[in-house]
């Protein structure tokens, strides 16, 4: 089983090293890199997770380089299935705090053409299929985003 430890241990090397010095440029409002915070779906705990996000229309598109399954979109889900009112998470990107209400599954070309550019480039090469669109409270339509799925 020495897959399972290799994976154990670059997970632990990416929130144990690069999680915080990408947290920290994403604080400062300088570089790629957003903060999404969500509230643990089990401890209640606030949790921060640096991100790479496209700002469109209405909210952000995020790229789930880890899958479906990784917690701080597992939290984000659980938020948005106990219907509590308020944000169900928080993005905060270029030094502003945006409260996200609602995630919906975007079309791979959708996604990418979020992205755009070189990071669609990238994106296309590593095969990079799974998309979300993170709504902001109040923002306009999702559906201004090119291929997104009405709500």
């Amino acid at each position: 089983m020495p897959m399972g430890r290799i994976k154990r241990g670059w997970l632990a090397f990416i929130k144990g090293g690069l999680n915080r010095a990408t947290a920290a440029s994403a604080r400062s409002g300088v570089g790629p890199f957003a903060l999404i915070r969500t509230t643990g779906r089990k401890s209640g705990r606030t949790f921060e997770t640096p991100l790479v996000l496209a700002p469109v229309a209405g909210g952000f598109v995020c790229e789930l380089t880890y899958g479906d399954g990784v917690n701080w979109y597992r939290n984000l889900v659980a938020a948005a299935r106990r219907g509590d009112d308020g944000p169900i998470g928080f993005v905060e990107h270029r030094g502003r705090e945006h409260p996200i209400d609602r995630i919906v599954p975007v079309p791979p070309e959708a996604g990418l053409a979020a992205f755009g550019g070189v990071r669609a480039l990238i994106l296309r090469a590593l095969r990079r299929r799974e998309f979300r669109f993170l709504h902001v409270v109040g923002g306009p339509d999702p559906r201004a985003v090119r291929g997104l799925p009405p709500l």
